[in-house]
């Protein structure tokens, strides 16, 4: 029985073990290897196209210098995709629930971003902390606003998708314990409670997809301004 609604967010244990790190490595199992061959069948064909697809989209705004990240933001995106979607599954974990592996993603790629604008076109990485035409009298106050709205970058990746997936996990935990609670008492509105609770799990569903691009479109984005 459940003591909190937070209890679901918690980290399983198994014989004293978090199984965490299996939560986490266990998408990439779900993925079929593309074959040597010629022909594949319809899901690697399928896996393909969409991988294309999103690739083209994502480094259409970027130089041929962002285009390295490909590899690296196509494989975040998947990853989070998988695990999202895995964690509405009954008896499940989502580890991106937790703000500190969300962190641990947001503040190496923010700052890698952020070291390669200040390696490679240093003036117009620090030209970002200085709106061109600001009056003189302002040019401390916007340099402070600005640094610190670039510093909190990584901590608004993290908490956004932090705080989505936390927010629908806890939703559908409310709705589904008002329908455990209604189906004996009240049928009717439990039926229709259910029904909330299925349009709910439909939204879901599509915040899981759509967290995971934004976080990558906010990280080309801000590797945009730096390439």
């Amino acid at each position: 029985m459940m003591v909190s609604l937070f209890d679901q967010f918690a980290s399983p244990l198994y014989l004293g073990i978090p199984l965490i790190a299996i939560a986490i490595a266990l998408p990439w199992i779900l993925y079929p290897t593309p074959s040597p061959r010629w022909t594949n069948n319809r899901l690697i064909t399928m896996q393909k196209w969409f991988i294309n697809r999103f690739t083209n989209q994502l480094m259409l705004p970027l130089n041929v210098g962002g285009h390295k990240w490909a590899l690296l933001l196509i494989s975040l995106m998947i990853f989070l995709i998988t695990i999202n979607m895995l964690g509405l599954l009954p008896y499940t974990y989502t580890p991106t629930t937790q703000l500190s592996l969300n962190m641990g993603f947001a503040v190496p790629l923010w700052l890698a971003t952020v070291i390669i604008g200040m390696r490679n076109q240093p003036t117009i990485a620090l030209g970002h902390l200085l709106p061109e035409g600001t009056p003189v009298p302002l040019i401390p106050v916007l340099i402070v606003i600005e640094t610190i709205s670039l510093l909190i970058r990584p901590l608004a990746l993290g908490v956004r998708l932090t705080a989505n997936l936390t927010a629908g996990h806890l939703l559908m935990q409310l709705i589904a314990t008002a329908v455990f609670v209604l189906l004996p008492m009240i049928p009717t509105v439990a039926i229709l409670t259910a029904t909330v609770l299925f349009l709910l799990t439909l939204l879901e569903i599509a915040v899981a997809m759509i967290q995971a691009y934004v976080f990558v479109l906010l990280l080309s984005l801000y590797l945009q301004e730096n390439v």
